[in-house]
């Protein structure tokens, strides 16, 4: 069975946890974690928050228009993938380049908008959807599968829980 948690972020300071947490987790053993949610979720400010954590000194954007943009100044390596502007179709074509940078332990991958890639990406991988409750709150909900997300996850949720007492 997959693990699965739920946390509810009741500002921009609680997303900012959440993202300093995943930051922490995925420094040392990379990650690819895929991002679900709708628009104004808030998939980019989290991406924002992990990339600050990681030490990212570029001014982190959403790669809508370009599909993937790379940071490089920090602890690891971010990779930024966003597939809304590709067709089923246009995913397959990166699939591999997808695949080669989740695997790498040494980078992190973040996939948002993962509900159009046909459900094709790695089985060894993080999902993370964010449902937009009101203005300011919203629900993070973890889950994760393959051997070494699922390590990632427990790593993950311990540190949540500890930040989120008593969630």
């Amino acid at each position: 069975g997959n693990s699965y948690v739920r946390i509810i972020s009741k500002s921009l300071d609680d997303t900012e946890k959440i993202g300093k947490a995943i930051a922490a987790v995925c420094e040392n053993n990379g990650g690819l974690i895929c991002l679900y949610g709708s628009v104004g979720a808030g998939k980019t400010a989290l991406t924002k928050f992990i990339g600050k954590y990681l030490g990212i000194e570029e001014k982190i954007t959403s790669p809508s228009f370009v599909i993937l943009n790379e940071y490089y100044s920090g602890n690891i390596p971010m990779y930024h993938f966003d597939l809304y502007r590709l067709e089923k179709e246009g995913v397959s074509t990166i699939l591999d380049e997808l695949e080669e940078y989740g695997e790498d332990d040494h980078a992190l991958t973040l996939v948002e908008w993962a509900e159009f890639s046909n459900d094709q990406l790695s089985k060894d991988r993080m999902d993370i959807r964010i449902n937009y409750i009101d203005e300011n709150t919203r629900e993070f909900c973890f889950e994760a599968c393959g051997d070494k997300h699922e390590k990632l996850y427990n790593k993950l949720e311990e540190s949540l829980k500890s930040v989120f007492a008593g969630v």
